[in-house]
């Protein structure tokens, strides 16, 4: 587990909220205290698109929501004038993002092994940070996974040009 302090607020946000740079995590669940707070689940249900509509795609079936899909959303509930009071996401790497990931790295373990590579982002009104974390099916003493994912974070970081202290 590594934390990430975000150092330029505003460009974390324009990222996160107007670019593609997020879409590829899936959204596990996020919250938001602006006048209210929302809460919202990640889990992907295909029912609401019915059986005849093109529009519900197959790979998020019975799994989590991409962020690309809430991304929209969520920038509208933090649009205007006043900064949300806090917020908090929590992403995960897509399964085969994870499988491509162990390959690159020569991990021993199975994807079926690995519950998720988790990547949290929080803001208390005053800090923005980015928290790593993984969870096995497996119990293992081996922390490769974990060096292995905060490494990719701080690449994924680097070249997104997203300034941080670790």
């Amino acid at each position: 587990m590594r934390s990430f302090q975000i150092q330029d607020h505003r460009d974390f946000m324009k990222k996160l909220l107007m670019t593609e740079t997020f879409d590829a995590f899936q959204l596990v669940e996020a919250s938001i205290t602006t006048f209210v707070s929302f809460h919202i689940d990640g889990s992907f249900h295909a029912d609401y698109f019915g059986t005849q509509e093109e529009s519900s795609p197959s790979p998020e079936k019975n799994s989590l929501v991409l962020w690309k899909r809430v991304r929209p959303f969520f920038f509208e509930l933090t649009r205007g004038k006043h900064t949300p009071l806090s917020f908090r996401i929590v992403f995960r790497l897509a399964p085969h993002n994870t499988e491509k990931l162990l390959r690159q790295a020569g991990e021993n373990l199975n994807p079926e092994d690995i519950n998720g590579l988790f990547l949290n982002i929080r803001f208390d009104g005053n800090e923005l940070c980015c928290i790593s974390g993984t969870s096995t099916r497996v119990f293992t003493l081996d922390k490769t996974l974990d060096l292995t994912w905060d490494s990719m974070l701080d690449r994924f970081f680097r070249k997104n040009q997203i300034p941080c202290i670790s």
